[in-house]
């Protein structure tokens, strides 16, 4: 298939492979690129799927093979009786090792949002299999805070029950993304916002199941666990919640960097992609970041 057809929200393309999960849930991947450097596994956040990806994923393809994953319950993949943080770690280990096989070497991940935090799960499963990981603002909350406003889980309930996705995702993207209300109103005139709404029942299972990991003993056993060397990277324009919880979790890591977008906010994926990507890639090649912030 093309290259460029991967990336594109607006059209079905046919996945490139698939791998069985440990719950027998098959994971779909598509792939883009060439055979240089490390394979690259891209993960997307809640309320969206790989074409997330559609701005950055043909930069990475310019240089290394891109591997972007359907997470469960949404896109090419399928979904399982029962959800958990657990199971999408389980995914993601077995997505990796799949490539591994076929790559014949370690993946390299990059995780936004809560694609992130599943892929942190993931790594000490993953084990050697996976080289290096990137997050973008995906650490648990910091100890008594939540992302989340007071009443919005019971708002995302009460949605949930009447099957208002519109609804779900319009307080999704507010309230844990963001968003201004111009830029919502402009989203809910795009293409793109039905093939959103179609997806948005699996965004109040992905924000219930991570709830109980923001305490100091959560995040300091997370980051203990993981092994490979992890950048986080940080928009500078971010809530603060995001900044707090990303420092929390690099004091646990015992391979972290932490990297400032300037100016950005949850999505520098699209908003600044030459500078997310150029970050990513010098840290994926071993280089000093030009950015601010870390260790």
């Amino acid at each position: 298939m093309p290259a460029t057809d991967i990336w594109s929200p607006l059209h079905a393309v046919a996945p490139s492979g698939h791998a069985v999960a440990a719950d027998g849930t098959s994971i779909s991947w598509f792939e883009a690129g060439g055979p240089a450097g490390p394979p690259l596994l891209l993960i997307h956040g809640a309320g969206s799927d790989h074409t997330t990806f559609r701005v950055v994923g043909p930069r990475f393809a310019a240089r290394r093979v891109v591997y972007a994953m359907d997470r469960r319950g949404r896109g090419a993949s399928g979904d399982g009786p029962s959800y958990s943080i657990e199971r999408e770690a389980e995914d993601v280990a077995a997505v990796v090792d799949a490539i591994a096989g076929r790559e014949d070497g370690p993946v390299d991940v990059v995780g936004h949002s809560y694609g992130g935090r599943v892929a942190l799960s993931a790594a000490p499963l993953a084990g050697e299999r996976l080289r290096r990981l990137v997050t973008y603002e995906s650490a648990p909350a910091p100890p008594g805070m939540t992302f989340e406003e007071p009443d919005l889980v019971a708002e995302l309930t009460a949605a949930e029950a009447r099957d208002d996705r519109p609804a779900i995702l319009r307080l999704f993207m507010r309230q844990v993304a963001g968003m201004s209300e111009p830029d919502l109103a402009a989203f809910e005139e795009s293409p793109l916002w039905p093939v959103r709404v179609a997806i948005a029942g699996t965004i109040l299972r992905e924000l219930t199941a991570d709830r109980a990991d923001g305490d100091a003993a959560a995040i300091g056993r997370l980051g203990a666990a993981v092994r490979q060397p992890v950048l986080q990277l940080l928009g500078g324009a971010s809530a603060p919640i995001f900044a707090l919880g990303t420092a929390a979790l690099d004091g646990a890591l015992p391979q972290g960097r932490v990297v400032v977008l300037p100016g950005q906010r949850h999505n520098a994926h699209h908003a600044d992609p030459d500078r997310f990507v150029a970050e990513i890639e010098r840290f994926l090649d071993g280089e000093p970041s030009a950015g601010a912030g870390g260790r």
